[in-house]
């Protein structure tokens, strides 16, 4: 037979969940107020002058201080294995300096390993994360092929995980051409998800990179000399292309498609 749990009065609770930060300047997208925020269970409850507070709260003078949200970083890699490398920072580490820094957000890509689907690797991110995470996160999920089986992860991922944004790449041994493009961007709009693009022309680049090699150019100098600016605005604007023909085919209803373009420079 269970103990039933017994409610403790407010005023015996840990003043660890609520917080009042008084007299500080508040930040918001519009305008920076004088004032005062109470904060419970880490959610915002009140905010003003003359706020009536439960006993045994915590606070803060802020006085002269500006008071602001925490930051967001949505291009992160932790704990990320690329081409024989790892990146040096786990997800306890980039996050602890992250919040040291006022970023109380993260969001990383998961990235498939070869063979692995796109929902596989998601939870394989979640399992380096969830124990080390020191703030809020989310995951972008990489997709390095096309396939019926990725559309069907894709859906999977957006219903029941909550993923709402999708990274392709038009270079690497993973690129997908113009036609998975197409279709990548086609259902990122019908589930109403973002589509993130890494930009550059993959075949140009495999040949620069061969002349570059054939000449002894070896060294971390060729991997800029290979992808000058304009192979790079080609893709761009490629990709830009393509993500227009998608909405073109759908012009006479209200549908819209968010396309992220990353250029390396």
């Amino acid at each position: 037979m269970s103990t039933p749990v017994k409610k403790v009065p407010i005023h015996l609770q840990s003043s660890q969940t609520r917080l009042l930060i008084k007299n500080g300047k508040i930040v918001n997208e519009n305008e920076i107020t004088d004032g005062d925020i109470y904060i419970e269970d880490g959610v915002i409850k009140q905010l003003g002058r003359n706020l009536i507070i439960p006993g045994g709260t915590r606070t803060i003078d802020a006085r002269g201080r500006y008071v602001m949200p925490g930051g967001i970083d949505p291009h992160t890699h932790f704990e990320f294995e690329f081409m024989g490398t790892k990146s040096v920072d786990d997800f306890y580490h980039g996050t602890k300096a992250a919040i040291a820094g006022g970023t109380t957000t993260i969001i990383d890509f998961a990235f498939p390993k070869p063979g692995e689907s796109p929902l596989d690797a998601y939870h394989t991110y979640r399992l380096k994360a969830d124990g080390k995470v020191c703030c809020d996160y989310g995951l972008h999920v990489c997709l390095t092929g096309w396939s019926d089986q990725v559309k069907k992860d894709m859906d999977l991922l957006c219903r029941d995980h909550g993923v709402n944004s999708f990274k392709l790449f038009m270079c690497y041994d993973f690129m997908v051409d113009d036609g998975e493009l197409y279709s990548a961007f086609e259902h990122c709009k019908n589930l109403g998800a973002i589509a993130q693009v890494h930009a550059e022309n993959g075949k140009i680049i495999i040949k620069n990179a061969e002349k570059l090699i054939a000449k002894g150019v070896t060294g971390p100098e060729g991997h800029e000399i290979s992808r000058p600016e304009e192979v790079e605005a080609e893709a761009v604007n490629r990709a830009c292309v393509i993500a227009k023909q998608v909405i073109f085919r759908y012009k006479h209803k209200n549908v819209f498609l968010c396309v992220t373009l990353y250029a390396v420079s």
